[in-house]
């Protein structure tokens, strides 16, 4: 029996129903939580540090910078690929939106980003 491709209203090429920004959201929040089960994994005897520091762990926004950063990079990735296999050429205003995300990272800067990745059917998430 054939698949049938009929997707709901509002979803985006790819099939998924959800929009882009929650879709951004979640990612950057499950980045985040393999960076906290990172930080809680124990390191063998001979690794760890002498002294305990007396913050352990990364604070709340270093977290956050740090899993908008690892999604922005999944994304350069992602599209770096596709412009070799494509031989195309990033276009100025996806250079424009790295540039913003760069100089102030945030959700709404990343979001604007992973548009150009999702207009060329390129998000898997």
């Amino acid at each position: 029996m054939p698949k049938k491709n009929k997707a709901p209203s509002g979803s985006s090429p790819n099939g998924s129903a959800h929009p882009l920004a929650d879709r951004v959201q979640a990612r950057v929040a499950e980045v985040g939580q393999a960076l906290d089960q990172r930080a809680r994994a124990s390191r063998p005897r001979s690794k760890r540090p002498k002294a305990q520091p007396a913050a352990n762990g990364v604070t709340g926004a270093g977290r956050e910078a740090s899993s908008l950063r690892r999604v922005f990079n999944e994304l350069a990735v992602t599209h770096r690929q596709f412009r070799l296999r494509s031989g195309q050429h990033a276009s100025p205003a996806l250079r424009e939106a790295a540039q913003a995300f760069k100089e102030s990272p945030s959700i709404p800067s990343l979001v604007a980003v992973a548009a150009f990745l999702e207009e060329d059917g390129l998000l898997e998430w």
